[in-house]
């Protein structure tokens, strides 16, 4: 009798600690993140060490997908394509998104009209989906009497450019397109830094003498490193994974001149049916991403003992 006393007493405390936990609210999350993200990564790994094709119920286990993947002459192509559009366009997004916010943080402080119409011009680019943005940037670069930068091109005397057919300026072209885009995320944590910056320190490099363009690169931007360093992780990874606009805009030609990674994998799936070397190139991309994330929790780390 004492033990049922016992056990109808305790359910009550353990409601209460159960009512209390942040677990029955977890629980749904972690349901959706193991049907929706972690089943399905495990299911590319296990595809990319076989031959499975899309036309086919059956393949084998193989490690024939990553010596395909690794052999292709278009694997180091791929890569270097890759290279050169995540690292111009991680370049020039913390560089103008810099200016940007430089321009902005300081029209507020002089009462400057057209701050805020800037602000929200700016930010427009990154609300636009990519596909919507490719689809804007295609009809600029058009090659035809329609398109907008060749016909204004075109009134100071140049000729016309092939943006999008000439395999030495496509990818160029792209780059352009997504700095446009992505410009605004940067100009976003490098404005929030801005306003945190401590005053004091400002007015003491000017009244030692310090120009607007000394005080920029020897005081407001070492003070912004951390800052910096989280944003060139964040647009690393997210350019990384650009897919969208890049489809919208050249669908990766001419020939593979524009190909990232992430496109290889669309093209590899869908259009070649090879599941396996899509799978393959996805686990490569996989490994890409979770390197970049490791160096972003460094990074927060360190920041976090600093700030202690």
């Amino acid at each position: 009798m004492s033990v049922n006393n016992q056990s109808i007493s305790s359910q009550p405390k353990l409601r209460k600690v159960f009512s209390n936990s942040p677990v029955p609210w977890l629980i749904p999350l972690g349901i959706v993140l193991v049907f929706v993200f972690l089943y399905p990564v495990i299911e590319i790994v296990r595809l990319s060490f076989t031959d499975a094709t899309l036309v086919s119920n059956e393949y084998s286990y193989t490690l024939d997908s990553y010596r395909k993947l690794f052999t292709s002459p278009g694997f180091l192509q791929m890569l270097t394509v890759t290279g050169i559009f995540v690292f111009l366009s991680i370049t020039f997004q913390i560089v103008f998104g810099f200016l940007v916010a430089i321009m902005i943080d300081q029209g507020e402080k002089r009462d400057l009209r057209g701050t805020v119409v800037t602000r929200t011009a700016v930010l427009t680019a990154w609300a636009i989906p990519g596909v919507i943005i490719g689809v804007i940037w295609k009809m600029l670069y058009n090659e035809t009497d329609a398109g907008i930068i060749n016909y204004l091109l075109s009134l100071v005397g140049i000729d016309t450019i092939p943006f999008l057919s000439d395999p030495e300026i496509s990818l160029f072209a792209v780059i352009f397109a997504n700095v446009w885009r992505g410009t605004a995320f940067s100009m976003i944590l490098i404005y929030a830094g801005l306003k945190t910056l401590p005053q004091d320190v400002i007015e003491a490099a000017k009244i030692d003498g310090a120009n607007a363009v000394q005080r920029a690169l020897k005081v407001i931007l070492p003070i912004l490193i951390p800052i910096l360093l989280i944003n060139l992780v964040i647009i690393s990874i997210d350019t990384f994974n650009t897919f969208d606009m890049v489809m919208a805009l050249t669908g990766g030609g001419p020939g593979q001149s524009t190909e990232v990674i992430s496109l290889s994998i669309y093209n590899s799936i869908f259009n070649q049916f090879n599941l396996g070397q899509g799978a393959a190139t996805a686990v490569v991309l996989l490994v890409i991403n979770i390197g970049m994330t490791v160096i972003y929790l460094l990074f927060l780390g360190k920041g976090d003992n600093n700030a202690k």
